[in-house]
């Protein structure tokens, strides 16, 4: 069984916590299911969770090489010569990321309010990407974006290899046998 979750903003992907933080018991009653990856806190979006232990291997296996696609709100505008470097891989302190696809896209019709607005400068606008990766490391998108001079604001992820998100609402979820 895959459940596909949307997970909102400021929850843990984690089923229990000490400091009473939102947790993913406050949205799935699923016994013996297990997040298959991980989302900050602070991220939105698609978390795969599953009871099979083999399918958690393969969906998280970086040997697998799965894209992961993220919506990502920037700060700027960003050039040429930053989606470039983006896309040919980033130096961060753990070492090269792998190369990515990225490309600008409108504002995504779909996109929904979240319960805390970003933070937003008066006098700087903000852009959106659509960011894939193979990698997951530790918040890998916001250090490659913040890398470039492009801070991430936002950060929604809506694909992981061939699952969607689709029309799913923050906190919603949907289970496929």
């Amino acid at each position: 069984m895959i459940i596909l979750f949307n997970k909102p903003y400021n929850v843990l992907t984690k089923f229990t916590d000490p400091d009473g933080r939102p947790t993913l018991a406050d949205y799935i009653d699923i016994p013996r299911v297990y997040a298959a990856g991980r989302l900050d806190m602070d991220s939105e979006g698609l978390l795969l969770l599953t009871d099979s232990g083999k399918l958690n291997h393969d969906l998280t296996d970086p040997e697998n090489k799965a894209y992961k696609t993220y919506v990502v709100q920037v700060e700027g505008i960003p050039t040429k010569a930053q989606l470039k470097a983006l896309e040919q891989g980033i130096e961060l302190k753990d070492g090269m990321t792998l190369p990515a696809k990225v490309k600008r896209i409108p504002y995504p019709k779909w996109l929904w309010e979240r319960e805390k607005p970003i933070r937003v400068r008066q006098n700087q606008p903000t852009s959106f990407l659509q960011i894939k990766i193979k990698e997951g490391r530790n918040r890998q998108v916001r250090r490659m974006t913040a890398a470039v001079g492009i801070p991430t604001l936002r950060l929604i992820r809506t694909h992981i290899d061939a699952y969607h998100i689709g029309d799913l609402k923050p906190g919603m979820y949907r289970v496929i046998k």
